[in-house]
C-alpha cells in the first residue's frame, strides 16, 4: 500500500504542478489551474495513507519516489528519453527512500 500511495501521490504532484507550468510557462489558459489545484489536493492526502512512524520520514522516502516518476514524465509526457545519468540518479534516489521506509529502527 505504501509503494502505491507513494506513486500515486508522485503522479498526482507532477500533473498539479505541470498544470501551474502549462498556465505560466505554455501560455494555457488558466482553467488549467482548476485540476492543477485538485490534483495537489490528490497529492497531499495520498501521503496521508504512508505507513510511516512520523510524516517528515513519509515525506523523506516519498523524495526518492518523486524523482523517480519526474523521470518518467518527462520521458512518457513530454517526450524526453532520460539518459543514463538521470537513470542512476533516481536508483540512488529511489534506494535512499527503500533505506528509509524499510529500515529496522530502534526502540
Amino acid at each position: 500500500m505504501t509503494i502505491l500511495a507513494y506513486f500515486g501521490a508522485a503522479i498526482a504532484e507532477i500533473a498539479g504542478c505541470f498544470g501551474f507550468w502549462a498556465w505560466l510557462r505554455l501560455g494555457r489558459t488558466a482553467l488549467w489551474l482548476v485540476p492543477a489545484a485538485a490534483s495537489l489536493c490528490l497529492f497531499a492526502y495520498l501521503l496521508t495513507l504512508v505507513e510511516a512512524d512520523q510524516a517528515g520520514r513519509a515525506y523523506a522516502a516519498y523524495g526518492g519516489v518523486y524523482i523517480a516518476a519526474s523521470l518518467g514524465w518527462l520521458w512518457l509526457i513530454e517526450g524526453s528519453r532520460p539518459d543514463r545519468w538521470d537513470l542512476c540518479g533516481a536508483a540512488i534516489c529511489l534506494a535512499g527512500a527503500a533505506v528509509i521506509i524499510w529500515g529496522p529502527r530502534g526502540a
